[in-house]
């Protein structure tokens, strides 16, 4: 005696045949029929020791069901085949009989090995493992579908609709409604499905529970098996079913639900009313910052709906900043409410052409946040008490962070841990506006002025981990991370950001970073052709004087590349620029170094030992605290004397191994190589070439062997003094027998205990010993 239990076409009748089959007795097929008939058909086969079948017992009637359960309970075997739902005390009491004895069996989806056996029958030839695999995606493993399915592969298979038609036509319009709306799979909550459907709570958990014995849920009974799903749909027309994306929309915006699901059905049903023109307002209005792709296509929708244009105008012109799309604020529709938010969009548009003081000047006429968002880009242009008169006024905290820390900008070093934390508290709340530069951007350069790689990296990778600041932050972010390698001795990503790139339409101050990256990658392979095109693509943005204090760095490559080309009639008006900017902003410093830098650097391509030696006597006024900008100090002396024809080979081995430590490799073997072909001392030239070319070797690429991991991450460099910190040796010991100097050796030592993770000596001591057993 056993229960099968199975939705319709789960294999029910296939199952009990199985029974009777393996009974080794005579078997009684049971139907409705008189009580008097089915006593005696009972009776007999008690008395000859039959096992009596019962298939589909769930439609038997009450006084069968109950005849049934008393020949039972009287020693008759027997096995019942039902449905998963007990709707009637009678079916139950029946139910507990039979299982009590033999139990019950529910029958699921089929596996892999079935299915395999099921297709293979119903086309006469093996099944491919994929085939099997589409088959049970499509039939959700239930046998009658499968069988559909597999008969059918192309297209909705003609049984199955038929199948699905006679069903819904007996179970009433409440249920034939609710599986039209199962058959969108939109994955709509409950409230919205009854909703859609008309039916209340208790209505819509029989209908179902209904659908689910019919065999048309998945074994969960949350959603229609893909293949009825299409069955159900297939038979009704275009205009139904845009009525029923309709109705969905409806049911949605009653809910309070997204207004973006409910406009993605109110699109499908071609919806256009002023409710619709409402719902896709609000949908690019929920997309604007996250998808303004998206939201520039729903706010199209709206105005094609009738939406005024001046509802969407907002919206469309944040969204639009986000794609680098210029912002017209004069031919601006918007409403008077919302002239402030259009007014940012267009101010975070100039920024992103490269018209840092348009910025500037168009975000303080808006009105709040517009003058705190103000704040990076005055001091970009030298405008201090400007930018903290602005910095006074009301904005979302990540703007107010973004603004604190641009203020701190003229010492690098103190603004980059500022900075990282405004972009840390923009990834967390978001602020509702277009911003001329995200943080992380403006961090990273800041940090590469700084001397800090590692934290420039860190900030541009997570804004391009999390997406911020749409698309042309996306691509900003990308072109400044490959720069910083490329600055690092890192061309890989450079590279492959140049080709990424090269068909692509560019605002104005990415172009100024791509020109850059082309520059500084064609300095360091001696591609004057790719020079040239650099250069092309740059001259027109260096022409508008687009430069800012923030763009310093990038703009070294152009100079130099302007020199190379003998542009000279550019160089000078843009460093005068910058002159001016840091006059401005009460001559930081930090960024002196980087400017005088420059002039070395435009200098010595030009090989003019006046203008370097003038230069390296600036830098040498100077008083820096940042480890790389002591060393460029000092570099820029031993390069002056060098052109000069005054060579101190160790001397300048050791001034460029401090470039190198500070992540100017490229710098590092440049000096080396003037030097090595200025000394008359043929041996110290050898010996300076040699280390010129280990200089000018880029670092492994991504296609290269992977570092040890053996080693904790180190380098053969930082190994070498490991080694030796681990012999006892001093800084200067270290710094002698490597061609070091001692502020250089503190610096890798300070990397090593950073990559091991040891926060005092003791523990970079013990660290040390474990990864680097003593060399036998």
């Amino acid at each position: 005696m056993s229960v099968v239990v199975g939705v319709d076409g789960a294999g029910r009748t296939r199952r009990l045949g199985e029974i009777a089959a393996t009974a080794n007795r005579p078997v009684v097929q049971v139907t409705d029929g008189s009580v008097e008939d089915l006593t005696a058909l009972l009776a007999q086969a008690g008395a000859d020791g039959a096992l009596v079948c019962v298939d589909d017992a769930h439609q038997l009637a009450p006084d069968t069901l109950r005849a049934l359960a008393g020949a039972a309970r009287g020693g008759v075997a027997m096995a019942i085949a039902r449905r998963p739902t007990i709707d009637r005390p009678e079916l139950a009491d029946l139910d507990e009989v039979v299982a009590a004895t033999g139990g019950v069996e529910r029958l699921g989806p089929l596996g892999p090995d079935e299915l395999a056996e099921l297709v293979q029958t119903v086309t006469g030839r093996p099944a491919a493992p994929e085939h099997v695999d589409a088959v049970r995606a499509a039939s959700g493993g239930l046998a009658a579908v499968a069988v559909a399915v597999a008969a059918a592969p192309d297209g909705v298979p003609p049984a199955l609709v038929a199948r699905v038609q006679r069903r819904l036509a007996v179970l009433g319009r409440g249920t034939a409604e609710l599986a039209a709306v199962l058959a969108l799979e939109l994955g709509l909550p409950d409230d919205v499905l009854r909703a859609t459907a008309g039916l209340d709570p208790a209505q819509a958990a029989a209908a179902m529970r209904s659908l689910r014995d019919e065999g048309f849920l998945t074994p969960d009974g949350e959603q229609m098996i893909p293949a009825v799903a299409r069955a159900v749909l297939a038979d009704r027309p275009a205009a139904e079913r845009r009525q029923l994306h309709d109705a969905v929309a409806m049911a949605l915006l009653g809910t309070g639900a997204d207004p973006v699901q409910a406009a993605g059905q109110l699109r499908a049903a071609r919806v256009r009313t002023p409710t619709a023109a409402d719902v896709y307002r609000q949908a690019g209005d929920r997309l604007r910052f996250t998808d303004p792709t998206a939201a520039l296509s729903y706010y199209d929708d709206a105005l094609d709906a009738g939406s005024e244009p001046g509802a969407v105008a907002a919206g469309r012109a944040e969204a639009a900043t986000l794609l680098g799309m210029p912002v017209d604020l004069d031919g601006s529709v918007a409403a008077p409410s919302d002239t402030a938010r259009v007014a940012m969009a267009a101010g975070a548009a100039a920024a992103y052409d490269g018209r840092a003081g348009r910025a500037a000047q168009t975000l303080l006429d808006a009105g709040d946040p517009g003058p705190v968002l103000a704040v990076p880009t005055l001091m970009a242009i030298g405008r201090p008490e400007s930018a903290r008169s602005a910095a006074a006024g009301s904005a979302p905290l990540p703007v107010r962070r973004l603004a604190e820390a641009a203020l701190a900008v003229g010492d690098p070093p103190a603004a980059v841990p500022l900075l990282i934390e405004a972009a840390e508290s923009f990834e967390q709340a978001p602020p509702a506006v277009a911003v001329p530069e995200l943080p992380h951007a403006l961090g990273a350069l800041v940090a590469v002025t700084a001397g800090d790689t590692a934290s420039a990296e860190y900030l541009l990778d997570r804004a391009l981990a999390s997406g911020a600041g749409g698309p042309v932050a996306q691509d900003r972010h990308r072109t400044l991370l490959a720069w910083v390698r490329m600055r690092a001795g890192r061309y890989d990503t450079a590279v492959a950001e140049l080709r990424r790139l090269a068909e692509t339409t560019l605002p104005g101050r990415e172009r100024l970073v791509y020109a850059s990256l082309t520059a500084g990658i064609a300095r360091r392979t001696g591609d004057i052709a790719q020079l040239r095109a650099a250069w092309a693509a740059a001259d027109p943005v260096l022409a508008r004087r687009a430069v800012d204090l923030f763009h310093l760095e990038l703009i070294e490559e152009l100079l130099v590349a302007a020199a190379r080309l003998r542009q000279h009639q550019r160089i000078a008006p843009v460093l005068a620029e910058l002159d001016d900017i840091l006059d401005r902003l009460g001559r930081p410093t930090t960024w002196l170094v980087s400017l005088g830098w420059i002039r070395l650097q435009v200098a010595v391509v030009g090989e003019d030992a006046t203008a370097a030696a003038t230069a390296a006597g600036q830098l040498g006024a100077l008083a820096p605290d940042g480890v790389r900008q002591q060393a460029q100090c000092r570099a820029a002396r031993r390069w002056a004397d060098a052109l000069a024809g005054e060579v101190q080979p160790d001397g300048v081995l050791a001034d460029a191994a401090d470039l190198a430590a500070a992540e100017l490799p490229w710098e590092s073997s440049r000096l080396i190589g003037h030097a090595a072909i200025r000394t008359t001392d043929a041996q110290a030239a050898r010996r300076l070439l040699e280390r010129a070319r280990e200089l000018s070797r880029p670092e492994p690429t991504a296609g290269d062997a992977a570092p040890d991991v053996s080693r904790g991450g180190l380098s053969d460099r930082e190994v070498e003094v490991a080694r030796l910190v681990l012999a006892g040796r001093t800084h200067r010991e270290i710094g002698t027998q490597l061609y070091l100097s001692p502020k250089t050796v503190e610096h890798h030592v300070a990397r090593i205990r950073t990559k091991l993770g040891a926060t005092n000596r003791a523990e970079l001591i013990a660290t040390l010993r474990r990864l680097l057993p003593e060399e036998s």
